[in-house]
């Protein structure tokens, strides 16, 4: 697989918003320095928008697999357990430039 695009759309419960937030600031620095991470930003919504919003560019699959086995990505994922108010939505995209 090629280079692609990830946007994901995370909805925290309101009450560990801040929780969730600190923790992908957290593991924004590894993952910039993990092999094949052209891209990892983090945006919040504006106004009353309460998710979180993750931008990324990586080299293939395998970069992107290597990222979710690392133990801050996992550790990240098993809060969202209690954190989310529901699963992340995903959209893997190409890029066509």
């Amino acid at each position: 697989m090629t280079e692609f695009s990830l946007f994901a759309t995370i909805t925290p419960k309101p009450a560990h918003y801040a929780e969730a937030l600190a923790a992908l600031q957290g593991i924004i620095p590894q993952t910039l320095d993990e092999p094949g991470c052209l891209r990892f930003e983090l945006n919040t919504g504006q106004g009353d928008d309460g998710n979180l919003y993750l931008v990324e560019h990586w080299a293939d699959l395998q970069a992107l697999e290597y990222h979710y086995a690392q133990p801050y990505s996992t550790a990240v994922f098993d809060a969202y357990q209690n954190w989310l108010a529901k699963p992340p939505q995903i959209v893997k995209m190409n890029r066509n430039t």
